[in-house]
């Protein structure tokens, strides 16, 4: 990498990058690196967390040439993170439930957002994550100091009470209304996940990749027949996705 900035020798692809226009590749990255596990390919795992560790390497070098830090810095930092948030394994050494070291972590956690004079509750979750990831981590985070319902039945209530408020904005005709209170349906489905042990975001994609599957077949249908979505009435298309539902 560092060859390829070299400023006389190098790419001048890579010469122009910058942490910031490396971000969202890095992003990119990452999420290949789960579709390969999802897909259970390992030879393209393998190749994608070549590709991810390509981005760590990258902006690591484009911090040491701006005198930040360097590759071996980074290095550092997750060796004394997986240290101190670990104690009973390297510290204080003792056998220990899962449990006990989750409730360890977000102590030694809201230690170290303290330290970076980050004492709110909140503080510290990335606002570019997945919005739905992002909603969950919120959610567990207040449900963790007690802000949450006791049960899954005050969940369903609320979901009832927000489709209400979201089908009053839909008759007021009132665009703003609308995005706020889908806003609020969506949150409160994602609490309801959480509550069940779900990862929205992994529940989600299942469920979009279950659509383009089944999609998929009733394009499949209509290419047998040589027939388009325009040429066929709703209730034929509805008749053929019950069929695909037989496959999966």
């Amino acid at each position: 990498m560092s060859q390829l900035r070299d400023k006389t020798h190098g790419c001048e692809w890579d010469k122009e990058q910058t942490l910031e226009s490396i971000a969202p590749f890095t992003i990119e990255e990452a999420y290949e690196v789960a579709d390969a596990i999802v897909r259970e390919d390992n030879d393209d795992l393998k190749e994608e967390l070549g590709d991810l560790l390509l981005q760590v390497v990258f902006l690591s070098q484009i911090a040491s040439e701006e005198k930040l830090f360097a590759f071996s810095d980074v290095v550092e930092v997750i060796t004394q993170k997986l240290i101190r948030r670990h104690p009973y394994v390297f510290s204080d050494k003792r056998n220990h439930s899962s449990k006990e070291q989750i409730d360890q972590w977000e102590i030694i956690k809201k230690e170290e957002r303290n330290q970076k004079d980050r004492s709110r509750i909140l503080d510290g979750i990335a606002k570019n994550l997945p919005s739905l990831k992002r909603s969950q981590k919120i959610q567990d985070r207040a449900s963790r100091v007690g802000f949450d319902w006791p049960d899954t039945k005050g969940v369903f209530e609320k979901i009832k009470e927000e489709t209400q408020e979201l089908e009053q904005a839909l008759i007021s005709e009132e665009r703003e209304s609308v995005r706020e209170e889908i806003g609020d349906l969506l949150m409160i489905i994602t609490n309801l996940a959480r509550k069940l042990d779900v990862d929205s975001e992994d529940a989600l994609n299942r469920a979009n990749n279950k659509f383009i599957k089944r999609f998929s077949y009733i394009e499949d249908q209509l290419e047998l027949k040589n027939k388009e979505f325009k040429d066929v009435e709703l209730k034929d298309l509805d008749l053929l996705w019950e069929d695909s539902k037989k496959l999966s």
